[in-house]
Parts: structure tokens; sequence; C-alpha cells
């Protein structure tokens, strides 16, 4: 469920009509309603009750607005980051350090040090090297830091191979077979406390099945480290629960998620930690975006929008599919083909699709665009970087300006030798 609906003809975010925001901030926009962000972070959090002891640190990757992090925070969520960028927001934010998990296959030494200055309360550990080296580090400062291991369990997660990280060939992880030696191993470095095991195998998953598969072999392995007498208190179950794209699809619910790890781990004693964030922030936006032309195609015409790849890279790097709308439909369709202005074949978003009727100067939307959206936004073909607004009731406000190139042109230097 969101709460962006069509009233009188016109799509609204809540209360506020998508034209009022187009007309005030411009486009191409992402818009967020926060009645949606909150719901979606209480269902999740809410479905987690089934288990005795649970922590939430939401991946920020997903949607680092500051104000969406605010949002997030007052429901009780940490943060799983994966930068040190990351971590200052989440800090920003409101987040207790304690609260954020630091994740990430290359963090850098001045990330670590930073991480362990501001006493985040986890490290997901991708490596032995990666623990020596923060073991140093922490010894170094008169620190200890507490780790997870993260494993990789050889689970495919049947989804897109651009985001499938739990296979054996993937770069995340320690492989499965050699991930208990390796826990042993970094229990008795002096500057690290172990206290558990991390696995994240994809993102977007249409099945528990998969999940099911890891969780139950973590579970053996699990038992294994303790059984050489080793303490394991956490387990990270990571995300990647999916969101419909596509009308009339169907995803795993929260309560179903919850109630399958609450199966799993039902003897494992352990305080369950997750990282949801598409499930989260999926819905909770759309890419607004006007009608530059519509172009005489051989086949079908070309839909040209204002927005493009650099705005909303996923149809571009996944052939991702995101519902096209009109802001104010008339109740007619047309196949069409839509492109974005950036002089790059793969700026397109959808090719021969069934729409709502479209002429120069419409507002449409993209949806499902709260996640993975602006955060992977850039300024290709010097394009500015695309604004994000908040939608709360009747009240709106920008959470993030449009940077224009003249903007990022002041940041560039020419040196002397070329003036």
């Amino acid at each position: 469920m969101d709460h962006f609906e069509t009233r009188d003809g016109v799509l609204h975010a809540e209360d506020i009509a998508l034209p009022v925001l187009a007309e005030a901030v411009g486009t191409p926009l992402y818009v967020y309603s926060r009645a949606t962000l909150t719901r979606h972070a209480r269902v999740f959090r809410d479905a987690l009750k089934v288990l005795p002891r649970f922590k939430l640190a939401f991946a920020v990757k997903s949607n680092p607005n500051l104000a969406v992090l605010k949002v997030l925070a007052a429901e009780g969520y940490g943060a799983d980051v994966v930068s040190a960028g990351e971590m200052e927001r989440a800090l920003a934010a409101g987040m207790a350090a304690q609260d954020v998990v630091f994740s990430g296959v290359g963090k850098t030494h001045a990330e670590l040090t930073r991480a362990l200055e501001a006493g985040i309360g986890q490290f997901n550990l991708e490596s032995e090297e990666e623990g020596l080296e923060l073991a140093e580090i922490a010894v170094a400062m008169g620190k200890v830091a507490t780790c997870a291991l993260r494993v990789n369990p050889d689970v495919d997660a049947g989804t897109h191979g651009k985001i499938s990280t739990g296979k054996a060939e993937n770069k995340f992880g320690v492989p499965f077979d050699r991930a208990g030696a390796i826990y042993a191993r970094l229990a008795q470095v002096p500057g690290l406390a172990m206290r558990g095991l991390t696995l994240h195998i994809g993102s977007q998953l249409s099945s528990l099945d998969p999940l099911e598969a890891a969780f139950t072999k973590i579970g053996t392995l699990l038992a294994a480290i303790r059984a050489e007498g080793h303490s394991v208190t956490h387990i990270d179950f990571g995300g990647g629960v999916g969101v419909p794209y596509k009308a009339g699809e169907v995803f795993p619910q929260p309560e179903a998620y919850a109630a399958m790890v609450a199966r799993v781990s039902k003897d494992w004693d352990i305080t369950a930690m997750f990282e949801p964030g598409r499930v989260i922030t999926g819905n909770t936006g759309v890419l607004m975006t006007r009608v530059v032309r519509v172009k005489e195609g051989v086949g079908a015409p070309w839909v040209v929008v204002d927005a493009a790849m650099n705005d909303l890279a996923r149809p571009a790097l996944y052939d991702a599919w995101h519902d096209f709308a009109a802001v104010s439909p008339s109740g007619e369709t047309m196949v069409a083909n839509i492109v974005g202005p950036i002089c790059e074949s793969s700026d397109t978003f959808a090719m021969n699709r069934t729409i709502d009727t479209v002429a120069r100067g419409d507002l449409a939307v993209f949806r499902t665009a709260g996640a993975y959206g602006a955060t992977m936004a850039n300024t290709y073909n010097s394009r500015p970087l695309v604004p994000e607004v908040m939608v709360d009731g009747d009240k709106w406000a920008i959470v993030a300006e449009r940077i224009e190139p003249a903007t990022i042109l002041a940041a560039e230097r020419v040196p002397e030798w070329l003036a």
C-alpha cells in the first residue's frame, strides 16, 4: 500500500496534487510520502515481534536522504552502512552509533578508523584480512571492535545477476567451508570481540526459499562454532525481500518472512539482526517527469521525457521495470517507447509498452522509485542532480536541492599551466 492516489483526475502524494510540486520545484523530481514510509517501517518492525530479540538496521544505500533517515530513526531503526559517508548520514539523522552496522567488502583504513572513533555497534567483516587490519587499528586506539563475520553460503538468490551476492563466485563474505576456522582465529585476536555471523544473498527476492536455505546453512555453522567453544550471540540475516514493480506482482509479506526466520532459528538463542532497504522505501517514492515531446517512430512512437538514466539508473543497469503513469490520465492508452534525453541507447525506460496516452508537456511518474533511485543519480551529460521532496499530509518540503551544472562547474579548477 502507498499514499499515491488519483483524486478528481489528478495523481496526489498524500494531500498534495503532484502538479503543485512540478510547478514549484520543476521536473524531474523525486517525491516521497512520509505516511507510506512510516507505515512500511512499522509493518516490517511489527512482523518481527514473533522473535524473542531483534534489531533493525536500515540499508542506507537504498535511500540515504537525511529526511528519510530521520523518519526511520524515529521508528526505532538503526543503520546498515557501507561507507563512512553513509555512517555520517546515519549519525546526523539521530541514529545512535551503537545501532550502526558497517558492512561492505572494501572498507578503507580511514573508514575503519573513523567508525571506531564513532563507536559503532558492529563491523560486518568480509574477510580475515579485514579483521586483522581492524584489530591493529583498534589496539593502537585502545579500543575493541565488536564484529560479525560475513559468510557466503553459496546459495543462488534467484534474482538478477547484478544484485545477487550469495553465490560462491560473488565477492562478498568468506567461503562457507572456511568460515568456522576463520571465526575461531579472529576470536583469539586482541582488539576484536567476535559476536556473530552475517549473510546477505541478494536483493529483490521473490521467494523465501533461497533465504530459508541460506539461513538453515548458517544454523549448522552456528552450532559448529559453538561446539568449538566460541561465543555467537548475534545473527545478522541481512535484507533482500523484494517489492512489486509491476502491477499484479506478488512478493513475500513481512509476516511470512518473520515466521520463516522464527521457525528456522527457534533453538538458536540469538539476537536477530535485519537490514531491510527496498522493502521499506521502494513504494514510498515516485520520480515525476515531464514529456518533452512525442516523436514518430518506425513502429511505436518515442515518448521523450525530461528524466534520464542519470536520474533513475535501474532500467539501464538491470533492465528494471518501473510502472509509468500519467499524472492526469485521460483514460486512453497508447503503445510507446519511453526514453530520456541522454546520448546513450541505454537511456531507455520501456519499449513497446502500453501506457497512459501522453503528449508534449504532460506530467507522468515512474512508480516504486523510493529505493535505488536518487541515491544512484549522477550528472552525466552535465545534467543537474535531481532534487527530492517529502510530503507529509498537506505539507511538503524540498529535502534535497537540485544541484545545477553551474554549481558542479564551480568546484572544478583549471591548473595555472592551462590558464
